[in-house]
């Protein structure tokens, strides 16, 4: 089925939506907490309910190794499997092609996993077979993600794969039995910040065919500006009335930038992996709550936020939870984080309906910046 996305309001480019598949209904701009092993770290499906998330993102790679594709069909697909309701978007595994190093050729990669060293093939028609048996409502792609730093030739390489491998998971999709119609797939741009490559990389993309399309391979270590401008290349070239989804992008200042450009789509570890650190978002910035200049203090997680879900507790007692590595700390932290992130994509979509985006942008890029 196609991601129908059905434009509800405009700021510039800045655009609200709604996308709808064979599940629903989810509003964008959307943040999609990551929940890489079939759970966001230190969360529970109740609590993304509570949060009021509609969308997560969990990892083909880790599900097809532990406890096994066949297994989570056998168990009902990845909602039943994780008692979730709401949309699952997989990854197709190509991230693990940047962070794994495998082995890759024309056919596939051939993955080390990262439980029991066993190898792996995965194909662009593997991935779209393994994303079936999950279950998913949205699908990647198998693509070849170079690193920010590679030379020319690793990028066209990169690019060709990409295309592909493009061409033969689209056939797969369309010929599996059971994917067309519930679920959506999505083609993912290459091309690093090399203007031509990239939007050569869109118009190969585009012309397969896809119910959404996504840009990757940026914010993967290379400066913003240069994040930006790779974005810049390419976004013209995606289907206006088609989802469109940055992966891999969480910052807040990456965020409004990304929407200010027509990106509708983001997912992120950022959140919760600052929150294992013991970092804390709030509307005034981030700061992180090891600070000794915490220790005494009586003042909640957020002041500027009464709402949070760990309002309850003091600077002072979630400061003592981290100082003696009691667990408890990275999940009340989490479960602030994650949920500030998802009340801030709401501020951002207000802003596009009430003509302020722009001031929106700003107040976020002297915060953050």
């Amino acid at each position: 089925m196609k991601a129908a996305f059905t434009e509800v309001a405009r700021d510039g480019d800045a655009r609200r939506g709604v996308v709808t598949t064979a599940r629903g209904e989810f509003t964008t701009p959307r943040f999609m907490p990551v929940g890489t092993k079939g759970a966001v770290k230190h969360l529970t499906s109740a609590d993304l309910e509570s949060l009021g998330a509609q969308m997560i993102l969990a990892n083909t790679y880790h599900l097809m190794l532990r406890p096994g594709a066949d297994t989570v069909a056998a168990l009902g697909g990845i909602h039943r499997f994780a008692d979730w309701n709401g949309h699952v978007l997989t990854d197709s595994g190509g991230y693990q092609v940047f962070s794994l190093s495998p082995k890759v050729d024309a056919t596939g990669a051939v993955f080390k996993s990262t439980y029991d060293g066993s190898s792996h093939v995965l194909t662009p028609e593997k991935a779209v077979e393994v994303q079936a048996l999950i279950g998913a409502d949205i699908q990647m792609v198998l693509d070849v993600c170079p690193p920010s730093v590679a030379d020319t030739g690793v990028v066209r390489r990169a690019v060709e794969l990409t295309s592909q491998w493009a061409g033969r998971g689209r056939r797969a999709f369309l010929d599996h039995q059971d994917a067309s119609g519930r679920q959506c797939q999505f083609g993912i741009v290459q091309g690093g910040t090399d203007d031509a490559m990239r939007a050569e990389s869109a118009n190969r993309i585009v012309e397969i065919g896809f119910d959404g399309y996504a840009v990757g391979g940026l914010s993967v270590g290379e400066d913003r500006s240069s994040m930006l401008h790779g974005l810049d290349s390419c976004m013209g070239i995606l289907p206006g009335d088609q989802p469109r989804y940055f992966m891999g992008l969480g910052d807040p200042v990456g965020i409004v930038e990304a929407v200010a450009r027509g990106v509708d789509m983001f997912d992120c570890v950022l959140p919760t992996r600052l929150a294992r650190h013991g970092t804390v978002l709030t509307d005034t910035g981030r700061y992180n709550l090891k600070r000794a200049e915490f220790a005494a203090s009586d003042d909640p997680i957020d002041p500027g936020w009464a709402e949070s879900p760990a309002a309850r507790w003091s600077r002072g007692y979630l400061r003592h939870l981290l100082s003696v590595g009691e667990p408890t700390a990275a999940r009340i932290i989490t479960l602030h984080n994650v949920g500030w992130l998802l009340r801030f994509m709401d501020r951002l979509a207000d802003s596009i309906s009430d003509g302020c985006f722009e001031s929106f942008r700003m107040e976020v890029n002297e915060t953050w910046s």
